[in-house]
């Protein structure tokens, strides 16, 4: 009888500590990837408001979730070795900075979910198969670049009325540009403007793309380089607009800030804060095949008067009034 109520006491002192080391385990805590082709340096303001957004759900770094960054800083070949990188880790969702970095993640991972901070054609790229139903791993947000395109063309014909030709810089190794260009097109037809396209697939080719303007009698530029080249090389294109005295219309408000004449476009910043919200869906349990991807629904026209008159360029006052923001 006592052997019993020995080895019965034993047997449940055994079962309160594993009870007890059990309850002792940590929490795991999530890791986020963050993959952006551009230097973290040119987007800093986008991942500021990424991780805006998810304190704002209640995500503090090293406390709850935990971010692990990767920069390809502007080397769109880095691209798949990163992602890989990501991948290994085992995170628990990705955060893609632009089509250059959902790109190689496709390819990466069938299984780890990925949220699109902004992409403008989810589609048209072949990351889900609708914006109603993604159905795979890639969810998150379109930013509408492709359906923009003829509205820039439009503003820049308001900005600058008596212009008649306009150069369109454009990266043709993107998937978007073809209808970023068909857009375009319609619209210059409607506006009774000649367009020039210029191939800007990498950044050497910047300069000559100017020269090529210049020689093609160009008044106006459309802006639709975009990603890594316009990322890191931004100030470039900016002061060679200014220099050639051309109005240019862009597709992002920082580059107005930073300098450019104007832009046309869905706030990019709130894009990377509304990421977030995807990001806590998934963690509470949702699968990205189910969650539609969201399409922005204000923009904003803004106007940097600075560079107006840098170019010697006056703006009509009626344009003035319809922009949301003007730089002066």
């Amino acid at each position: 009888m006592n052997t019993k109520i020995i080895i019965c006491l034993v047997a449940a002192t055994l079962l309160s500590t594993v009870s007890f080391a059990g309850a002792q385990q940590p929490t795991k805590i999530p890791r986020i990837g963050y993959l952006v082709i551009s230097s973290v340096g040119g987007s800093s303001s986008r991942l500021a408001m990424l991780r805006q957004g998810l304190r704002d759900l209640g995500y503090v770094e090293g406390k709850n979730i935990i971010l692990e960054i990767r920069s390809a800083d502007g080397n769109q070949e880095r691209g798949a070795a990163l992602a890989e990188e990501l991948v290994h880790l085992q995170v628990d969702v990705i955060v893609s900075g632009g089509s250059g970095a959902t790109r190689p993640l496709k390819e990466a991972t069938k299984t780890i979910p990925v949220v699109m901070a902004q992409d403008d054609d989810p589609v048209g790229n072949g990351f889900v198969a609708s914006l109603a139903r993604p159905g795979g791993n890639i969810t998150g947000l379109s930013n509408f670049r492709t359906d923009l395109s003829g509205k820039r063309l439009e503003l820049l014909k308001e900005i600058a009325p008596r212009i008649s030709r306009v150069a369109v810089m454009a990266n043709i190794t993107e998937v978007s540009t073809a209808q970023l260009l068909k857009e375009t097109e319609l619209a210059a037809q409607a506006l009774r403007l000649k367009l020039q396209q210029i191939d800007v697939s990498n950044a050497n080719e910047i300069e000559p793309a100017f020269r090529a303007a210049s020689k093609g009698r160009a008044e106006a530029i459309l802006m639709m380089i975009g990603g890594p080249i316009l990322n890191s090389h931004g100030s470039q294109i900016r002061e060679l607009a200014v220099k050639n005295r051309l109005p240019a219309m862009y597709a992002r408000s920082n580059d107005v800030e930073a300098g450019g004449l104007a832009s046309y476009n869905p706030n990019t910043d709130e894009l990377f804060r509304r990421a977030a919200t995807y990001v806590d869906k998934i963690l509470k349990g949702a699968k990205p095949a189910d969650l539609p991807v969201e399409q922005p629904t204000k923009f904003e026209f803004i106007i940097n008067l600075k560079t107006a008159k840098q170019i010697g360029l006056t703006i009509p006052p009626n344009v003035l009034a319809r922009a949301d923001r003007v730089i002066r």
